[in-house]
């Protein structure tokens, strides 16, 4: 289940937001990915500073709801395939949107992506964090291992 919120003067016409505080319902990379493809959608492809910042707004909104959200990454649409190149330099660039999307754009946390095993994407939600030496861990971008359950 999920919150979904429509727009109607945005690429995207709706977005489906689905945060489950009881940890045992979140879900891996590819689980995410089934189920939004059987709901009809995709997992999030980010492509621009303007979206990026709509769906912060989305996720303070939903923060502010009382509904009891607290830290939890959420899982978007960009991930790694193989493992070819991924500790070398180019690493960054072999990241690709699972919606087929070819949108260049990028919110990495400082130091993001760290490659090696770790090959999906979570958007920060971890409010109650310490600030690291990238800020607060809201919103930004990190790649962790595909099977971690957010």
């Amino acid at each position: 289940s999920g919150q979904k919120v429509c727009y109607g003067d945005f690429k995207h016409s709706c977005y489906k937001l689905a945060y489950f505080q009881d940890l045992s319902r979140r879900v891996g990379f590819q689980e995410a990915r089934q189920a939004c493809e059987i709901d009809g959608g995709a997992l999030l492809s980010l492509e621009s500073e303007t979206e990026q910042q709509l769906i912060e707004n989305m996720l303070q909104n939903l923060t502010k709801s009382g509904s009891g959200i607290s830290d939890g990454d959420f899982w978007i649409g960009l991930w790694r395939s193989g493992d070819g190149l991924a500790t070398s330099s180019a690493c960054p660039d072999l990241y690709q949107w699972a919606d087929g999307s070819i949108s260049p754009f990028r919110n990495w946390y400082t130091d993001e992506p760290s490659c090696g095993s770790e090959a999906c994407v979570v958007m920060y939600h971890q409010p109650t964090a310490n600030p690291g030496l990238g800020g607060p861990y809201l919103y930004q971008w990190n790649d962790d291992r595909c099977n971690m359950k957010h």
